[in-house]
């Protein structure tokens, strides 16, 4: 009988990111920028969650660029494929035979009401089984690879409670001495673990209303353009306390910028769109030289690949360790 491949008090990061759209700066805020902070810290699983992508995305073709176009993401912002895992969901198939444990020891009512999923339903997405199944997915992520600490935003807080419920029932039912499973914990930065749209709603690919990393030119001057301001003078002082522009300046302006701009609100005569001019400039500043090592990495695709598959196949090894002691702990029969 193999024993716990998990080492009790290791710290391992797991996160992933959905390959369902362009990613976005609260994207960046929200996760990646935490991501390639904890990859300095600990042993990290990091993954493009196509899997997940196709409860709302029908089209191949755009399921394949999104998904390469987020591992060139994470590398130009500085990933560094040396120190952890950058791989793709799907080359993990063995999540699917996990999920399918996992489904078997949850109880319906705890998936019915997930706020997430009853949010998306209200939004007009169809209620289908992989969205109402999405935490318990999300639950074999993260305990596949023994993860304890899960960068996330705080609208998938509930979601890892799911995944914590999921480890102690597992353990409960199936693991009479040592625990198989760790009990992870949610890393969300309160500070910026929402991010406006231009709407003034969360930003997210579901609302349309995004502003893209590495945007430029008409089209980032567009999305800025249609950020929900309210109807004060041009002369008046203003709230940046309420205002959406300032809520993502505060994201990009070092603290000397953003005291100066704060006070520029509160005197008057600094208009919405001049802070609208600044947003930008400090996105194109804040994204250069980034934007700069994606162009060279959507020139070497060979390059990418290699990253994946070599964060896959040492993803692939842990996956299969754990799924070894899992198959052992539920009797099911494995004759290969």
């Amino acid at each position: 009988m193999s024993t716990n491949p998990f080492n009790p008090g290791d710290t391992v990061v797991v996160s992933g990111i959905q390959s369902s759209g362009a990613l976005h700066i609260g994207n960046y805020f929200g996760a990646i920028r935490q991501h390639i902070a904890l990859q300095q810290e600990h042993p990290s699983y990091y993954f493009i969650v196509n899997y997940h992508a196709m409860t709302t995305l029908r089209d191949a073709e755009l399921l394949r660029a999104h998904t390469l176009d987020a591992a060139v993401t994470y590398l130009a912002l500085g990933f560094d494929p040396k120190k952890s895992n950058l791989f793709v969901q799907s080359d993990v198939p063995l999540l699917n035979e996990l999920t399918w444990i996992f489904c078997c020891l949850t109880p319906v009512s705890q998936l019915e009401k997930a706020t997430s999923y009853k949010d998306k339903v209200a939004q007009g997405l169809k209620a289908n089984c992989g969205l109402f199944n999405y935490p318990i997915l999300q639950a074999s992520d993260i305990l596949i690879y023994g993860g304890t600490l899960v960068p996330v935003g705080a609208d998938q807080k509930q979601h890892i409670e799911i995944t914590r419920n999921t480890a102690q029932r597992f353990n409960k039912v199936y693991c009479l001495g040592e625990p198989l499973f760790p009990i992870p914990d949610a890393y969300i930065v309160e500070s910026v673990a929402v991010v406006p749209g231009v709407d003034g709603r969360k930003m997210s690919k579901s609302y349309a209303n995004t502003i893209g990393i590495f945007d430029e030119g008409r089209e980032l001057s567009r999305r800025i353009r249609r950020i929900v301001t309210d109807s004060t003078p041009l002369e008046e002082p203003k709230n940046p306390d309420t205002d959406n522009v300032f809520a993502l300046l505060k994201l990009f302006a070092p603290d000397e910028k953003r005291d100066e701009i704060r006070e520029a609100y509160l005197r008057g005569g600094y208009g919405y769109g001049h802070a609208k001019q600044e947003l930008e400039r400090l996105i194109l500043d804040y994204f250069g030289e980034a934007r700069e090592r994606r162009r060279d990495l959507l020139a070497h695709e060979d390059y990418v690949l290699d990253v994946l598959r070599q964060g896959a196949r040492h993803a692939r090894e842990r996956a299969n360790t754990c799924m070894e002691r899992v198959r052992e702990l539920t009797g099911l029969v494995t004759t290969y």
